[in-house]
């Protein structure tokens, strides 16, 4: 967080004039807003690059925490590459800025399809979503009634942390079929969620290991009942920064290390003086009795994913030169906030 002083606490000085609208500077008055360091953020993606060079496998960035073309451009070096999204708007958006290599990594909604194709008209290479037989249906019926291919990559659960198969799951080559039968398997992904928790290099180690480890033979098996699998993607934050050996792994997909956040600087993936995005806020009151003050940007503007529980649960002043009436604030604690 960065604080600026608010007029309130020093002089009642007002303006009549209209708002501008020219980029917001730190010295702006329109508090709250995100403030990204693009010196940090082209450092931060360089580092992630450079260890999927060293590894020998290609990035599809996670465009989903910046759902920024701005901040997407910087991931392929201006030219729009391989990237990641979450939802079928980020798609849209990006697809019709010239992305063509998508994948779409939350299980597909069969009621969606309809807007998977609409893209796969335009000559988007849309990759879905699966865990399950009935989606696989779902998916080979849409493709076989536009007459185009869908191409679907099944979900694995490396971790018990969130949906997918085992990679040992009974169904797993079963719904392979399926979406051979109608030539839209793609392959497998898996995303280990649980590496958020893990607070030692070893840790983050062992999770990427896993990760890894278990799209490998989800897609052994696979490739053991005669199927094809092009595609192998593994990845988050944690497990791209901490892996050592991605030997049968396709690509490697990581979102939050574009800016970095305190989540990962109390893990250790990053440290702070990596975190590219802030908010600037005003000081617009103070509470010397509780040792507080009180900003324009609340629970909102400042995040209200709390993400682990052990990271840091303070805001901290960083430019204390500017507190406000001359108070120094150190640190800056929100109050309970009740009544809403």
């Amino acid at each position: 967080m960065t604080a600026t002083p608010s007029s309130t606490t020093s002089s009642c000085t007002t303006s009549n004039a209209t708002p501008s609208s020219a980029a917001p500077t730190l010295a702006g008055p329109d508090t709250p807003f995100a403030v990204v360091d693009v010196h940090r953020t082209r450092h931060d993606i360089a580092r992630l690059r450079a260890r999927a060079d060293r590894l020998g496998v290609p990035l599809r960035p996670h465009v989903k925490t910046a759902k920024s073309l701005d901040a997407a451009a910087l991931l392929h070096d201006g030219v729009p590459g391989p990237v990641t999204v979450s939802t079928l708007a980020e798609t849209e958006v990006f697809a019709a800025a010239g992305y063509t290599d998508i994948t779409y990594a939350v299980a597909i909604d069969p009621h969606k399809l309809p807007r998977v194709i609409a893209l796969s008209r335009r000559g988007v290479t849309l990759r879905v979503l699966l865990d399950s037989t009935e989606q696989a249906r779902c998916v080979a019926a849409a493709a076989r009634e536009a007459g185009i291919a869908v191409p679907a990559q099944i979900e694995i659960d490396c971790d018990g942390h969130r949906g997918g198969l085992k990679p040992d799951a009974p169904e797993l080559t079963g719904i392979g079929r399926v979406l051979d039968d109608a030539g839209c398997l793609d392959g497998v992904l898996t995303h280990a969620g649980e590496s958020y928790f893990a607070h030692t290099d070893e840790e983050r180690r062992l999770a990427a290991r896993n990760e890894r480890d278990s799209a490998v033979a989800a897609a052994g098996r696979l490739r053991a009942g005669g199927l094809p699998v092009r595609t192998v993607s593994v990845g988050s934050t944690p497990t791209a920064h901490a892996a050592e050996d991605l030997t049968g792994v396709t690509e490697l997909r990581a979102g939050n290390y574009v800016f970095f956040d305190l989540v990962m600087a109390g893990l250790g993936v990053c440290t702070v003086d990596d975190l590219a995005l802030s908010v600037v806020v005003t000081v617009i009151g103070h509470r010397p009795e509780y040792g507080w003050i009180i900003t324009d940007g609340g629970w909102m503007a400042m995040s209200r994913d709390r993400g682990t529980a052990a990271q840091h649960r303070g805001y901290h002043v960083v430019d204390g030169s500017r507190s406000s009436a001359g108070v120094p604030v150190t640190e800056a604690f929100w109050p309970r906030v009740t009544g809403w």
